[in-house]
């Protein structure tokens, strides 16, 4: 059976790198089948919706769609509305009255959730309505995915970082912390590992929110590693907490709350202050610094990812072709089928929808201070072509004559 109606496409959730290729993806693909009377995108995620936000991008052209497809953050602006049943039913309205038969939500799992509450509300009223959630996280914590777009872009950016305060700290030695972004999974910060070339090279230390923290271990850590290196280049997720679950950050005093009820952990240098001040304090080590990269991770220009380009394009595309061609709901999913190669599949909203994929366990080492080469055999084909490498002087030193020797 045909489904002629028009198509609404949103985007929700933090910005990426490659957040638009699924967008276009979806609009060129849909604007290919008959049955489709319009192609709307909704401003600002699901707040547009309900508001009747909508541009009409039937109208925009090819080449333009192109131009921003490889612009980074979210062309339709975006939303942290965690719609519940109540806002899901107004959502299902609008799309009654425009006579919406497509709806593509482009996301993580909150997305995903909103997807399927919407579905249902559908599926009560007897209304032929096809729902597709679109993948889309830096976070990378997506269920039954390999990896999901907007990640491979963000662990280059966080890759390279690293990369330069590696550089830097070994110039002018001392003890570097960088802060990554990552709640409750810690494939960011786990990028940082990518800079470790030659045998001394930071990150020395790399602590993620799927192992507890202990301030005694790590200051342990950090004096192990100066004392052999005379240097330290440590990175840390935002969301590492203790053995009780409460997060490290809170113990500077410096969090606030988001709408959700949640620690805001991104925005503020708090934790990579907090733990300079621990080492300075304990550790007889002076020069000690700490950066957190913050949104920047997010919607940087300079360093996409070409993989991360192409296939946040295909699962647009292949959004609009399962429930166009296929007649199918549900969440469409990467899996990875060699080195390097991927397919996609499309699995049933409740599998992803408001779940946490967290980092395997053979990705972060015994002492859980850092991560394994499984992780980096994993990582390394998402980041693309181009990577850049640093690399040193190989000479032997000169023989002294004078009265230094």
């Amino acid at each position: 059976m045909e489904l002629q109606g028009k198509v609404v496409v949103a985007q929700g959730g933090g910005p990426t790198a490659v957040i638009n290729q699924s967008l276009v993806g979806v609009v060129l693909e849909s604007r290919k089948f008959p049955q489709i009377t319009k192609v709307y995108g909704a401003i600002n995620g699901v707040s547009g919706i309900i508001n009747e936000n909508f541009l009409d991008l039937t109208q925009e052209t090819t080449n333009n769609l192109e131009r921003v497809a490889v612009t980074p953050s979210s062309a339709l602006g975006s939303t942290r509305d965690k719609p519940d049943a109540k806002y899901c039913e107004q959502i299902f309205d609008v799309f009654r009255m425009h006579n919406v038969r497509y709806f593509f939500y482009i996301g993580g799992n909150d997305s995903a959730d909103t997807v399927r509450i919407v579905n249902e509300q559908a599926e009560k009223s007897h209304y032929e309505f096809r729902a597709i959630h679109i993948p889309k996280t830096i976070d990378n914590d997506l269920m039954f995915n390999d990896h999901t777009p907007g990640y491979p872009s963000a662990a280059r950016f966080v890759a390279q970082s690293f990369i330069g305060l590696n550089l830097d700290n070994r110039a002018l030695p001392g003890v570097h912390v960088g802060v990554v972004m990552g709640r409750n999974a810690g494939f960011l910060t786990a990028a940082s590992s990518i800079a470790q070339k030659y045998p001394d090279d930071g990150p020395h230390l790399i602590y993620l929110p799927e192992r507890p923290f202990s301030m005694t271990q790590f200051l342990g850590d950090v004096n192990d590693v100066y004392s052999r290196l005379g240097r330290c280049v440590i990175a840390v997720s935002e969301g590492i907490q203790d053995e009780n679950g409460d997060l490290i950050m809170q113990e500077s005093g410096d969090s606030e709350v988001d709408a959700h009820g949640n620690i805001q952990l991104s925005g503020t240098g708090a934790l990579g202050e907090l733990l300079v001040r621990q080492i300075k304090k304990n550790l007889d080590i002076k020069r000690v610094r700490s950066d957190t990269l913050g949104y920047l991770q997010r919607s940087f220009m300079g360093c996409v990812s070409d993989v991360d380009q192409r296939e946040a394009r295909e699962v647009g595309e292949k959004a609009a072709q399962f429930a166009i061609w296929h007649d199918t709901d549900g969440s469409i999913t990467i899996q990875r089928t060699g080195y390097y190669s991927v397919d996609y599949q499309i699995r049933p909203l409740e599998d992803v929808a408001a779940k946490t994929k967290l980092m395997s366990d053979d990705y972060i080492n015994a002492q859980a201070n850092n991560v394994t080469d499984a992780f980096k055999y994993y990582l390394q084909p998402l980041l693309g072509t181009g990577m850049p490498e640093a690399s040193r002087l190989r000479v032997p030193r000169a023989e002294k004559i004078g009265e230094g020797k």
